[in-house]
């Protein structure tokens, strides 16, 4: 079932108000508080809503944030039945340290057409339409994929640029990447954006790859189905609880490699508000008694994908 356009700016003010909830909170290194802003605006406004709505991708499990979590019915029920992806603070260090790139997002689909994925790690791989699905796998190795993508774009593998997060875990790709002289992006949190990186060539990212969360998985191939992207991602379990949480989820084969079209079905739309400036969008501007936002929006079926911008009177 396709989504009603309506749904494009309802969404955009619901990461929109998130997004301004939690700016008066950049720069005040209290990530808790920033995150619980976002989180009870973008709560109150998707109530207002006109849909039947259920979270299948909620946040905060692991750290015990305040949660729009999994299971929580949102709307007034009047409307149509949809399954809701979120995370109302993404970058929640970004804001606390006044860094780029925080970001209010969500994500929507028809009822059943969303993964239900668990909160826990993801293995990930990402790369924009001009690859050819075959080209690249989460099982090849990190040459076989630099090469193969630098084949099919046609260029250097020295002008490659693979974007990954700067964590420890990812030493041996990072290694691989240096011997390759491949360049390389390194961001410190907020892997949603990183992998929106692929969609277009004036964001110089031809690969992002690593280790993320799987949530965050779930709401970059909303965005990545509507450019026509490749995504693959792979669920991380290191203790038997989160084992059992997904099971519980209807995960069986817990090695399972999924592709972008086992993850989102049909039609979706997804927004991403900035907080603080980005790749991808502008933070919030606060101008006399203006507030402007700005924000990363794609509706699959319209194939609309633009940055919106809006402005609120305070």
């Amino acid at each position: 079932m396709e989504l009603d356009k309506k749904f494009i700016q309802q969404l955009t003010n619901v990461t929109s108000e998130a997004a301004i909830a939690c700016k008066n909170f950049v720069g005040k290194n209290d990530k808790i508080k920033a995150d619980k802003a976002a989180t009870e605006a973008m709560r109150k406004n998707l109530n207002k809503l006109d849909i039947d709505g259920k979270v299948v991708i909620g946040e905060g499990e692991l750290d015990k944030a305040p949660m729009l979590f999994i299971g929580e019915k949102l709307g007034t029920k009047k409307g149509q039945a949809i399954d809701i992806a979120v995370d109302p603070l993404e970058g929640t260090n970004f804001v606390a340290k006044n860094l780029p790139g925080a970001l209010s997002v969500i994500a929507i689909t028809s009822k059943n057409n969303l993964f239900h994925a668990p909160e826990t790690y993801m293995n990930k791989l990402a790369v924009g339409k001009e690859v050819p699905k075959d080209a690249v796998d989460l099982d090849f190795s990190v040459e076989k994929n630099i090469k193969n993508v630098a084949d099919a774009k046609n260029k250097d593998i020295t002008k490659i640029t693979a974007c990954v997060l700067d964590r420890p875990r990812h030493k041996q790709i990072i290694e691989s990447l240096k011997k390759l002289k491949v360049k390389i992006k390194l961001i410190s949190d907020g892997d949603v954006s990183g992998a929106l990186l692929v969609t277009e060539n004036k964001y110089n990212v031809d690969i992002f790859l690593g280790i993320g969360g799987g949530p965050e998985g779930v709401l970059a191939a909303c965005a990545l189905d509507a450019f026509n992207c490749t995504f693959q991602g792979r669920f991380l379990f290191k203790t038997d609880e989160d084992k059992k949480r997904a099971h519980n989820m209807g995960i069986k084969d817990f090695s399972k490699k999924y592709d972008l079209h086992e993850i989102v079905k049909g039609d979706s739309i997804f927004c991403a508000t900035g907080i603080t400036n980005g790749d991808l969008v502008g933070g919030v501007i606060k101008k006399n008694n203006i507030i402007i936002t700005e924000t990363y929006v794609t509706h699959k079926k319209s194939d609309f994908k633009k940055i919106i911008k809006t402005e609120f009177n305070t």
